[in-house]
C-alpha cells in the first residue's frame, strides 16, 4: 500500500548509519544503501548528508521522516479497518479522535446509544491534528473514519464537503497556565481579562469567535492570532502566560493548563461531522445520538 523502502528509510534515520540499519533488518549494508539510493532517485531528493561521522537527515529528509511515519501507520490502520469491516460488516462506527477532537462526549453517551442500536460498535481512530490532515479527513468522512465530534460553523458543508449534526452550543472558556495569577479563580469575568493578552484563531475562523474578537477589542483585551489549534498552541499559552480561548472538553489536553468558564455569552456550535451521504449504520447512529440527548 506504500513504498516499503520507507520502512528502510525510517530505520536508517533512527540508526544513523547504513550498517546499523542493516543489522536490525537482517540484510547487508549494500542492500540498504541500494534501497535508499533507489528511494532518493524515485523522489528526486537527497534525503541524507553522508559524512565520515555518519548520516544526518537533510531538510527534505526531515520532512519525509515525519510524513513517512504517518503514511506507514495510516496504511497499517487501513488494513486493520478493512479486516474489521470484513469481520463486522458495516456495524462499526469509526470515530476520529485527536487531542483537539476528543471522543469522550460520544463515549459518555454510549450506554444510551447502545440501548437504541445494540448491534453497533465504536472504534476510536486517532489522527494527527494538522490543518492538512484535518481537512483531508473531513473531506473523506465515510471512508476510513465515519464521524468526528467537534466544533464547526456553517461553512463546513460547502468548504469541506462534510455535513454537521448540531448537538449543542458549547460555551467558550479560557485556558491559562496553572501558574497564571488568575488560575486560582473558579470563573473569570470581563474585568479579569482587561489588560491580559488573549490568543484567538485568525479572523474568519468562525463567526461566533469573530464576534468575541470584536468584544475583546472593545474591552481593551489584547489579541494575539494563531492559525490552528494543536498542542503547540497550548504550549505557547503556558509559556507566554497568555490566555487562550478554549472549551471544557480540552480540560485534560495539557497538564500545565487550566480551563475556566468566563462570564460572557459566547458559544460555538458543537456536534457530529459526517458524510453528506452517510451509510445506513451511520444514519441509525446519528438518530440514536439525538435520542440519547432527547433532541
Amino acid at each position: 500500500m506504500y513504498n516499503p523502502q520507507l520502512d528502510t528509510f525510517i530505520r536508517v534515520a533512527d540508526a544513523g548509519s547504513f550498517s546499523k540499519a542493516a543489522e536490525e533488518n537482517y540484510i547487508t549494508p549494500t542492500a540498504v544503501i541500494k534501497q535508499i539510493n533507489s528511494l532518493e532517485a524515485a523522489l528526486g531528493l537527497r534525503l541524507f548528508e553522508r559524512t565520515h561521522r555518519g548520516l544526518t537527515l537533510t531538510e527534505s529528509g526531515k520532512s519525509l521522516y515525519n510524513d513517512a511515519k504517518y503514511v506507514i501507520q495510516y496504511c497499517r490502520d487501513s488494513v486493520r479497518r478493512a479486516n474489521d469491516a470484513a469481520t463486522h460488516h458495516d456495524k462499526v462506527i469509526r470515530i476520529g479522535t485527536s487531542p483537539m477532537t476528543p471522543g469522550e462526549f460520544l463515549l459518555g453517551l454510549w450506554p444510551k446509544i447502545h440501548s437504541v442500536c445494540p448491534d453497533v460498535k465504536f472504534q476510536l481512530i486517532p489522527f494527527d491534528n494538522t490543518p492538512e490532515n484535518a481537512k483531508e479527513i473531513l473531506r473523506n468522512l465515510g471512508r476510513n473514519i465515519n464521524v468526528v465530534a467537534g466544533w464547526f460553523d456553517e461553512t463546513y458543508e460547502s468548504a469541506l464537503g462534510c455535513a454537521p449534526l448540531k448537538l449543542k452550543d458549547d460555551p467558550i472558556y479560557c485556558a491559562l497556565s496553572i501558574h497564571h495569577r488568575l488560575s486560582s479563580k473558579d470563573m473569570l469575568t470581563t474585568l479579569d481579562l482587561r489588560g491580559e493578552t488573549l490568543m484567538l484563531p485568525h479572523k474568519n475562523w468562525e463567526p461566533h469567535v469573530d464576534r468575541l474578537r470584536d468584544f475583546a477589542a472593545r474591552q481593551k483585551i489584547q489579541i494575539v492570532d494563531f492559525d490552528f489549534y494543536n498542542l503547540s498552541v497550548f504550549n505557547q499559552c503556558e509559556n507566554s502566560d497568555n490566555l487562550l480561548i478554549a472549551f471544557d472538553a480540552w480540560r485534560n489536553a495539557h497538564p500545565l493548563i487550566k480551563i475556566l468558564p468566563v462570564e460572557w455569552e459566547f458559544a460555538v456550535p458543537y456536534g457530529i461531522l459526517h458524510s453528506p451521504a452517510p451509510s445506513g449504520t451511520v444514519k441509525n447512529f446519528l438518530k440514536a445520538v439525538m435520542t440519547a440527548l432527547e433532541l
